[in-house]
């Protein structure tokens, strides 16, 4: 039987996404409060959290963990995170500590979820954005979407109502934590390796692929599907880009291919440790990280990871026995 490394935090899946009689009350319940369009990144991380992709979070974070998340990397209840998860709103909204709100998907209106708002706080974007980006610099994506937030952060729990049209529009290729979990007990894997990517695996992708298969049962191809900055391979393209190799070049029941609904942040370092810390809630043991991984420039040299060297000694090894 598999046993899969357990979720984030060592506890179970928190999928936060209402289902059945519940989600109808409070889809109901949703039409008399104070409604809050938020922005594309804000939508991608209430998705994660509905889908148990941000465990053991129940909500946005508070200013003390906000504070302790840009300098340490921790939670204030301790918990290792490498990037704030925060919702923003303008002055101008007059929301309240204790409101209860309904939050708004930025592209047609929708209802994708409730908060009991518990805190209303500002923060230092610059500082935001040199400790988690390591710039201020406003030409970097990243940068850009912290100081384009409003002026306030809302802390506090939400209830998921929606998966933002993302099963409907990807079909199989969109599964949840619990649904690859479901298909690597299926298949018997414990070791998993998870491969990022926001761009059509090339060469050097192929093959390391193929490396972390020699030392793990498998390799979830892990494809982001939220919003990307302008030059960036559009999600339709890169996943049948990646369809064809998983079809042709690769030895069948070695590869799971899926997709996610987050944007990029391209935060560099920070955003590969919040890849590999949502890979273990979809079940994954392991990360193949690239020299600049989540990188913001526009083009990149094809990159040889970090942790490549070992994996591929263990490999070379492995066949020399």
């Amino acid at each position: 039987m598999s046993q899969l490394v357990r979720p984030h935090g060592g506890g179970e899946l928190l999928p936060l996404l209402l289902q059945g009689e519940a989600l109808a009350a409070e889809r109901a319940r949703a039409q008399t409060m104070t409604r809050l369009r938020v922005s594309s990144r804000e939508r991608g991380d209430i998705l994660m959290l509905g889908i148990g992709g941000f465990t053991p979070l129940d909500g946005f974070m508070t200013h003390a963990d906000w504070q302790g998340v840009c300098d340490g990397m921790r939670t204030a209840s301790g918990l290792f995170w490498p990037i704030p998860i925060t919702l923003s709103a303008s002055a101008s909204a007059g929301i309240r500590t204790g409101q209860e709100i309904a939050l708004e998907d930025p592209d047609d209106g929708s209802i994708l979820a409730t908060m009991l708002v518990t805190e209303v706080y500002a923060i230092d974007k610059a500082h935001e954005c040199a400790s988690v980006y390591r710039t201020t610099d406003l030409e970097h994506p990243g940068v850009r979407m912290v100081m384009e937030q409003g002026e306030l952060n809302l802390a506090g729990p939400v209830k998921v109502l929606s998966q933002g049209g993302f099963p409907e529009k990807y079909g199989e290729l969109y599964m949840t934590p619990a649904q690859t979990r479901a298909l690597f007990t299926e298949l018997g894997w414990s070791r998993i390796a998870a491969f990022q990517t926001r761009n059509p695996m090339h060469r050097s992708h192929e093959y390391l692929a193929k490396v972390a298969i020699e030392v793990c049962d498998g390799v979830l191809v892990h494809s982001l599907l939220g919003a990307l900055k302008p030059g960036d391979i559009p999600a339709e393209v890169r996943t049948k880009a990646i369809g064809t190799l998983v079809q042709h070049y690769f030895m069948p029941s070695t590869i799971v291919q899926a997709g996610y609904p987050l944007d990029m942040r391209y935060a560099g370092p920070r955003e590969a440790l919040l890849h590999a810390l949502f890979r273990q809630n979809y079940g994954c043991s392991h990360l193949i990280v690239g020299r600049d991984h989540a990188a913001s420039a526009a083009t990149t040299a094809p990159s040889t990871p970090t942790t490549s060297s070992t994996t591929c000694r263990r490999a070379r090894s492995r066949r020399r026995r």
